[in-house]
């Protein structure tokens, strides 16, 4: 038999030790899909649904405009009125309220003669950043209402204007940064939960002796393991890439072509990184555990939970090494900017190194496996 009939041999059966299980079959497609609906809804730093606490002493017209406004807020669940310090301690404390407001006797009072009106706001500083975007919604309502019930000051030229012109993302809508980054997080899990078990369940079942004495040459060997999560990395790929713009309205504005291409790098490096932790795993148990060894890390810096820019610097250069931070980069480059060919390779590149090193030492691995 020929090399590429060995080649294509290798991968038939490793394409069949995956999918013969018929759910082995649905837990390739279900799942990645059930991550992408769940992370979108769960995986936001969006403050929505918040319950604010209300301790109003002053009950004025000023006060009842800011509150009527503050419970007509999208983001604002519901509104608890408090009638004491006590009780607003206990509010916070219980976690009932992300935040109380205080208006003091005058507030209303302050705001018709045109003095500086002030508005106490306590937030549960356990919950950091959800009480600072809290607190940017009351800095608007506070805007808002102020030029209502002061018209003249709405009226008034103004002295400077800020023009905010939001590119790439007009209404700063947060699915339009968490869909395209959940393409790098989930393709990289389901391609990782492949490999990883490829040369393990091997060990387990006694026939990787037989793999390593029958006439396949060790290359031939590599390129059937990687040839199945391959595959599945491409089908998520492509399933996310009509479902993403198709159901959440997120734009595909840069090249399919080059989506593709990215993709590939991306996935041969992931796979590496798979077949590494395969090869030193004895047990499918052990390669499972590795599995989460390595995906935590990366997602951690990869840029999706927090900005890479916010790591110190010597986690920076670690980073460099996760083909997810680069893949994360081309990826909501080419959905949301149509990011041209040379942004794309700029963060290619890296992940050809990685997959380039991360490939030999998963055949030097083999290797001295079989020697």
């Amino acid at each position: 038999m020929s090399g590429g009939g060995r080649i294509l041999a290798m991968i038939v059966k490793e394409l069949w030790a995956v999918l013969r299980d018929p759910r082995g079959r649905i837990t390739l497609v279900l799942p990645p899909l059930i991550q992408l609906i769940l992370f979108s809804a769960a995986a936001t730093l969006e403050v929505k649904n918040v319950t604010i606490g209300i301790y109003d002493r002053d009950r004025g017209p000023a006060a009842s405009e800011f509150i009527n406004q503050l419970a007509g807020s999208p983001n604002v669940q519901g509104l608890v009125r408090i009638d004491s310090p006590q009780a607003l301690r206990r509010a916070i404390d219980d976690q009932r309220v992300i935040a109380a407001l205080v208006f003091d006797q005058g507030f209303s009072r302050d705001v018709a003669a045109h003095r500086p009106a002030t508005v106490q706001a306590i937030f549960d500083g356990r919950r950091s950043n959800a009480a600072q975007i809290t607190a940017s919604y009351f800095d608007q309502i506070a805007a808002s209402v102020g030029a209502a019930v002061r018209p003249g000051n709405a009226r008034s030229p103004a002295r400077g204007q800020v023009l905010i012109n939001n590119w790439f993302n007009p209404n700063l809508d947060f699915l339009w940064f968490i869909m395209p980054s959940l393409v790098a997080i989930i393709c990289a899990i389901s391609a990782l939960s492949v490999t990883v078990q490829s040369v393990a369940r091997e060990r387990e079942l006694g026939t990787f002796d037989q793999l390593m004495v029958s006439p396949l040459r060790l290359h031939e060997i590599l390129i059937g393991k990687m040839a199945p999560p391959f595959l599945i990395g491409m089908f998520n790929g492509t399933l996310y890439l009509i479902v993403i713009p198709l159901f959440y309205g997120v734009p595909m504005t840069g090249s399919v072509l080059l989506f593709y291409g990215a993709l590939t790098v991306f996935l041969l490096a992931v796979i590496g990184i798979g077949m590494v932790v395969s090869a030193i795993a004895h047990t499918q148990q052990q390669a499972f555990l590795g599995m989460f060894l390595v995906t935590v890390p990366m997602t951690l810096l990869s840029g999706f939970t927090s900005p890479f820019e916010n790591m110190p610097g010597w986690l920076q250069l670690i980073a460099e090494a996760n083909p997810q931070k680069h893949f994360l980069i081309i990826t909501e480059g080419l959905f949301l900017k149509a990011m041209p060919l040379a942004d794309v390779f700029a963060n290619t590149w890296p992940m050809m190194i990685i997959a380039a090193v991360t490939l030999t030492a998963a055949t030097l691995q083999f290797r001295s496996r079989v020697e």
